[in-house]
C-alpha cells in the first residue's frame, strides 16, 4: 500500500460521520437507509459518505434484491494497519538507536 492510497483514506476516515458508518458495517452489511436509522445523519447524507468509503476502497456495494447494502473492505483495513505496523517498527528501530546513543554519552 502506498502514501498515495493511504492519504486518501485516512482522510476518508478522519471525518466523525464516516467512521461512525464504518463501525457500523463492521458490525454487518447495511444499506444507507438501514444506516440512517442507527446513526443521526439523513439518508442522503449516509448516501454521500459511503460514495467517499467507496472511492477509497473501504467499502463496496452489495445488491440484495431492490436493495443494495455495503460492506467493509477488510484487505483494504488489513493493508493499511500491515504499512502502520511496518512504519511503527522503523520508529520503534530509530529510537531503540537514539535511547543506545544517549545512554553510552
Amino acid at each position: 500500500m502506498t502514501t498515495e492510497t493511504l492519504l486518501p483514506m485516512f482522510a476518508a476516515l478522519a471525518d466523525e460521520t464516516r467512521w461512525s458508518i464504518l463501525t457500523a458495517l463492521g458490525e454487518g452489511d447495511a444499506s444507507a437507509s438501514a444506516l440512517a436509522g442507527r446513526l443521526p445523519v439523513s439518508r442522503q447524507a449516509i448516501a454521500k459518505h459511503l460514495a467517499v468509503l467507496q472511492e477509497v476502497g473501504l467499502v463496496e456495494p452489495v445488491p440484495v434484491g431492490r436493495e443494495v447494502r455495503f460492506r467493509v473492505v477488510g484487505a483494504e483495513l488489513s493493508a493499511a494497519a500491515a504499512r502502520l505496523d511496518v512504519i511503527g517498527r522503523e520508529w520503534d528501530r530509530r529510537l531503540a538507536a537514539i535511547k543506545q546513543i544517549a545512554e553510552g554519552l
